[in-house]
């Protein structure tokens, strides 16, 4: 990951390992194996913070009648597609539920975990990766594919949210404050995310859902702060809804009832 290669995989069990030499399956690979009905983290951004191990899940099908002692695998990469950085500490791989034994066809599930404290994991490795599968064949060969199934990998934000005061006459003022921040890899904290563009959001009593009343740009801290006028009783948010780096995230809701 970053500047190195990680390699470490878990099989969940035996592998079936399909015989005979059957024709190479349609769209297969030059090595025999061909990947498909890939999904990495449900098509959604994967989003680390700066201490938690994230797993992510993941799921494929592989079609081939070759031999293989361990993998299969999906995994993002970037750079070349055998020596490139990867970005994973360890991968879990199911056992094959096949669903065609003469076509040598599996369906597996996936459990990718990546730990931002890891030494070679940093802020330049926030962005767009792209997905391969692997598998280490029998006789020390392997096959390993571009998938082009393109990923966002991304930093944590945290927001924060003050309403006050509570409770407030009907007309009244009411000042809105919090503070959104960005994990930085390089340094594990979460630091203050300047320059933002950060929806208010209010979701009046009994609604169910928010909607946006302004929206508002995060100071050199990141610090965040405006007034609205106390029309009903309610509960308040900021969103902040991310960009190619940086994950979306929303506060929690501060009531303020409002007589």
């Amino acid at each position: 990951m970053g500047k190195t290669m990680w390699s470490a995989v878990v099989a969940g069990g035996a592998a079936i390992v399909f015989t005979g030499m059957a024709a190479v399956p349609a769209g297969a690979a030059e090595g025999g194996v061909s990947f498909s009905r890939v999904t990495v983290n449900g098509g959604k951004p994967i989003v680390i913070g700066v201490k938690e191990e994230v797993e992510v899940r993941a799921a494929f099908r592989m079609t081939t009648t070759l031999k293989y002692d361990f993998g299969p695998k999906v995994f993002p990469y970037r750079g070349k597609l055998n020596t490139g950085d990867r970005l994973y500490d360890s991968v879990i791989t199911s056992d094959c539920e096949v669903v065609d034994r003469a076509k040598g066809m599996c369906d597996f599930d996936e459990w990718l975990y990546i730990d931002p404290r890891h030494v070679d994991f940093g802020n330049e490795d926030a962005g767009t990766w792209k997905t391969a599968g692997q598998v280490f064949l029998t006789g020390d060969a392997q096959d390993i594919d571009d998938l082009n199934l393109p990923l966002q990998v991304k930093r944590a934000t945290r927001v924060t949210v003050n309403a006050s005061p509570e409770p407030v006459a009907t007309g009244r003022t009411i000042t809105v404050t919090g503070r959104v921040t960005r994990a930085n890899w390089d340094t594990h904290t979460y630091q203050g995310y300047a320059g933002r563009t950060v929806s208010l959001e209010f979701r009046a009593a009994g609604a169910s859902s928010y909607t946006t009343v302004k929206k508002v740009t995060s100071s050199s801290t990141g610090t965040l702060r405006t007034t609205v006028k106390a029309t009903g009783p309610g509960t308040w948010r900021w969103t902040y809804h991310g960009n190619s780096t940086s994950g979306a995230k929303s506060s929690t809701g501060d009531y303020v009832a409002v007589r």
